[in-house]
């Protein structure tokens, strides 16, 4: 009788520079999701562009995970002007042939442990009241995430923009 192993997924290798493919690849990743319209999309290029330009005066800083040398996941982030220690989540995008195996997850926290080690003492995320999102919120609650806000019609009629934020050290309240 043979003994037949499971096959591991391969690891991901993580950065944190960008390339200047990754206007491309950021294009790409967004797009497949399914969840963004054009515009939207155009925003994250715009957000890798401005950084491959300006570094880190941009305010902006990734995290890709690749795969055979392809992006497959990527986050932004950076902190908020005017704030002492806080730091939005500007984007987290997984490839859907990547989604559910926990590399959102790995990449989530590396993304906060990168903020925490910049300064981040909390970080908040926005995201869509559509039923289409509900995942997305879940993943986010999963992640230690709370929801702080729910500003009706935001994005449209029947489109909530909710906030939701996470203490990255020594809970305040």
């Amino acid at each position: 009788m043979a003994i037949v192993e499971a096959q591991q997924a391969p690891e991901p290798i993580w950065r944190t520079s960008l390339v200047p493919t990754d206007v491309a690849a950021v294009r790409a990743l967004v797009s497949a999701t399914g969840f963004f319209d054009a515009q939207e999309v155009q925003i994250a290029v715009e957000l890798v562009e401005e950084t491959l330009a300006r570094g880190a005066d941009s305010g902006y800083a990734f995290v890709f995970a690749e795969l055979a040398g392809n992006p497959v996941a990527y986050s932004c982030y950076g902190p908020i002007p005017g704030t002492q220690s806080s730091f939005d989540l500007y984007w987290i995008a997984v490839a859907p042939r990547q989604q559910r195996l926990g590399l959102g997850k790995e990449l989530l926290l590396r993304t906060e442990q990168l903020a925490c080690a910049a300064g981040a003492t909390l970080v908040f995320v926005e995201t869509s009241g559509r039923a289409q999102y509900a995942p997305t919120r879940a993943f986010y609650e999963r992640m230690g995430y709370r929801l702080e806000a729910r500003l009706g019609d935001f994005y449209a009629i029947g489109d909530d923009k909710l906030i939701y934020s996470k203490h990255l050290r020594q809970n305040p309240r």
